[in-house]
């Protein structure tokens, strides 16, 4: 299984008033995740997303992340990012938090995207994304 690490910094507007990264940070994390993963095994995330050339889609159809221990401003969390599963119409992300040199997760998500057509009708993977994700 192909892994994506991304390391970057908490900000000050991913916390809480306490100074914990406050949940929905968490879900741009993995957008982010996501769009390095893709420029990494050679796909452009803009024709991932909405390809208007090919006709086709990829919504996020269902998210979700636990938390398992706190993350706040100023760490360096390294992020790892890679596809748990492919389906006939789905490709689904998985995500890793950790704060190195720790090896503790402090979280785990994912995220389920659909193909459709320009229709909004769900539809097979489009061969220009399956010949990629296939085998990873």
């Amino acid at each position: 299984m192909l892994v994506h690490k991304t390391k970057f910094p908490v900000r000050f507007g991913d916390t809480d008033p306490y100074g914990v990264v406050y949940f929905v940070a968490y879900f741009r994390y993995f957008h982010q995740g996501i769009e390095e993963f893709l420029r990494h095994i050679g796909i452009n995330p803009g024709t991932f997303f909405r390809n208007k050339e090919e006709k086709f889609g990829m919504p996020k159809v269902a998210a979700d992340c636990h938390f398992l221990a706190p993350a706040q401003y100023g760490d360096l969390l390294e992020m790892h990012t890679a596809i748990k599963e492919i389906r006939e119409k789905a490709i689904i992300f998985q995500f890793h938090f950790y704060r190195p040199p720790e090896t503790r997760l402090l979280a785990e998500g994912s995220v389920t995207f659909v193909a459709i057509d320009h229709t909004w009708k769900a539809i097979p993977l489009p061969k220009i994304i399956a010949e990629k994700v296939e085998g990873l």
